[in-house]
């Protein structure tokens, strides 16, 4: 008996895997696609601008406002920025396993206002205690950094299930809403790119030029904006389909397979063991965490960009055209431009001739688009060590290696190919990670797959404030001038470009032996 027309197509218009917001089957011409998608996308783009309006000037403000040598100043802007990064991993199982990517959503924006408006209070704070010529007291200090960790912990919930929950409006048994998944990942960083841009152009200008309060309070306001979009959306979006029976939770099953495989001693057999269902899925992730410590190690290069280049940029001729001067932390935007260059010639140009030639659906495999953004790393390092060298040569032509504070004869158009390269390596490198990490783990689990991938560059972030502690330790510690002394022209972070071109070369040669051999969830991704 044949199934009437009408039925068969009121059951391909369900979503299997999705519920709506009443927790009926997700209909797909009503919720989810890029309608849903677009409302999340807008709701990250307002929250990057909150984020990126404080990450992107903070080393200025730590030694300027707050008084910190520049190691030091580096030092807690990458472990600031790393935790943020890391928390994800708490955030995604929170989720993943209790509360759902929504309601993690709702709470960790909470958090983030709470910490934005705290932040704002302690700026002002700052700003009424230095017009009176004094130090911040250790209270607004505590206060300052206080604020800040409130907005890691909000990122540690937000990150990993914003994008997630973007990606799941999209089916990925459905073959055209599986190609436009893959799209999503690539327009996800493009328009987050241009909120990006726009933040850093209007929120450095505003903190170098009017004050730090506004600096701070501007981007809380635009948290709470987001929160209300993102709100009033609930009603569109599909909603991953959460199983209430313990031994179906994704983490309990994987864990049963650890559990088990350390209970008896076998954990070196592990492999043999992983055949089928959960011990396949727990095999997975352990093949993923080689792909993880290799990405981490070359993302340590990522953490200088918001540090040291800026405090590089303080030191040179930063007249764009005549009269106008751009602050340092403005040279971030061109990693926002190249980005908004960059995505849609991925897509329009790259692929189609990357898809003619290995006759594949996506072009070019996920970890060959990861190792492609490390090979540009290595690039990067090795042009940032050149052009740091060619300053330090004109700072000593003019005679200018003891006058920290006069202006070095460089053009700071010098510094914009390694920014624009740094987009480049994220259309590739970030990007790719992002979507191979969230591709390759259970779906159930697939917040935690993307927690995977900002962990891996969170750590990165701590990895590179050790090496900075370690590196200034070891050049300063028989009287000589360290690599990182606060007379940028004595310093020489040049060297310190080399050591990470060269740890970036390793790991690519690791990561490209290692891809080798990895075999994906999928046929068609190989």
């Amino acid at each position: 008996m044949s199934i009437p027309e009408e039925e068969v197509g009121l059951l391909e218009d369900l979503v299997n895997d999705s519920v709506d917001h009443r927790g009926n089957l997700a209909v797909r011409s009503s919720t989810g696609g890029w309608r849903s998608a677009s409302l999340i996308i807008g709701v990250e783009v307002a929250e990057r601008f909150a984020y990126v309006g404080i990450a992107c000037n903070m080393i200025t403000y730590l030694t300027e406002q707050l008084g910190q040598s520049t190691a030091n100043a580096a030092v807690n802007v990458n472990t600031w920025i790393g935790t943020a990064s890391t928390l994800p991993i708490i955030g995604a199982f929170l989720a993943d396993a209790y509360l759902g990517r929504y309601r993690t959503i709702l709470g960790s924006s909470l958090i983030y206002i709470l910490g934005l408006g705290l932040l704002t209070l302690s700026a002002s704070l700052t700003l009424m205690g230095s017009s009176e010529n004094r130090k911040p007291s250790f209270l607004m200090n505590v206060l300052f950094f206080c604020s800040l960790y409130f907005v890691a912990i909000a990122q540690g919930g937000h990150k990993p299930c914003v994008q997630a929950f973007g990606a799941d409006q999209f089916d990925s048994d459905h073959p055209k809403e599986r190609l436009a998944r893959g799209s999503f990942f690539n327009w996800w960083f493009l328009f987050l790119s241009g909120g990006i841009a726009i933040s850093i152009l209007v929120m450095v200008y505003i903190q170098s030029n009017v004050n730090w309060a506004f600096g701070f309070g501007i981007p809380c306001l635009f948290m709470v904006m987001a929160l209300a979009i993102f709100f009033l959306g609930r009603k569109t979006y599909r909603y991953p389909k959460r199983t209430h029976e313990k031994n179906n939770n994704g983490f309990v099953r994987i864990g049963r397979v650890f559990f088990g495989a350390i209970k008896n001693r076998k954990l070196m057999n592990l492999n043999k063991a992983m055949l089928l269902g959960e011990e396949g899925d727990a095999k997975g992730l352990v093949r993923l965490i080689p792909i993880w410590i290799t990405s981490m190690v070359s993302m340590i290069p990522y953490a200088q960009y918001s540090t040291l280049f800026t405090k590089q940029g303080v030191t040179v001729d930063r007249r764009i055209l005549p009269g106008l001067e751009i602050p340092p932390a403005t040279l971030l935007s061109f990693v926002s431009i190249s980005v908004l260059i960059s995505v849609p010639i991925y897509e329009h140009v790259f692929l189609p001739i990357a898809r003619k030639i290995t006759k594949k659906p996506n072009g070019i495999t996920m970890l060959q688009r990861i190792g492609t953004g490390m090979m540009l790393t290595c690039v990067n390092m090795v042009l940032a060590a050149l052009v740091e060298a060619k300053r330090l040569r004109i700072a000593e032509e003019h005679g200018l290696i003891d006058k920290p504070n006069v202006t070095i004869p460089m053009s700071i158009w010098w510094f914009v190919p390694q920014y624009m390269l740094v987009g480049m390596i994220e259309v590739f490198g970030l990007v790719g990670a992002q979507e191979f990490f969230y591709d390759q783990v259970p779906t159930e689990l697939r917040s935690i797959g993307l927690a995977f991938s900002l962990s891996a560059l969170g750590l990165s972030n701590f990895l590179s404030g050790l090496l900075i502690i370690v590196v200034d330790w070891a050049t300063e510690r028989d009287g000589g001038h360290s690599w990182f002394n606060n007379n940028l022209n004595r310093a020489h972070i040049d060297y310190f470009y080399w050591l990470l071109a060269a740890s970036t070369a390793i790991a690519f040669f690791v990561f490209v032996f290692i891809s080798r051999s990895y075999v994906y969830r999928r046929v068609d991704q190989v």
